[in-house]
């Protein structure tokens, strides 16, 4: 099976900032799984295993509301994501693969 040239390694911090920004962008009334898998470019059971590793970490909530579970980010998520970006953006600067 050919891989396509134009496919990107993507490294856990990649993914990790990708499942963060798209629960930061559903707000206080979250992202259920699929959605963050589709936007983030995941399987859905490895978007299970990042959420649950940010939930590990106080950086996610898991609410459960009678259907559904939705997924939102913490306040010590937001700041890590935006502390994330800058260290990303100075890595890019001085060409550090991340």
């Amino acid at each position: 099976m050919a891989v396509s040239m134009k496919q990107q390694y993507r490294s856990e911090l990649g993914i990790i900032s990708e499942v963060l920004q798209v629960t930061m962008d559903c707000g206080m009334q979250g992202a259920i799984i699929s959605s963050i898998a589709r936007r983030a470019n995941l399987s859905h059971y490895t978007a299970m295993e990042k959420c649950q590793k940010l939930i590990d970490f106080g950086l996610m909530e898991s609410k459960i509301d009678k259907k559904s579970r939705a997924f939102v980010i913490t306040e010590k998520g937001i700041q890590f994501y935006h502390e994330m970006q800058k260290f990303l953006e100075i890595a890019q600067e001085i060409k550090i693969r991340y």
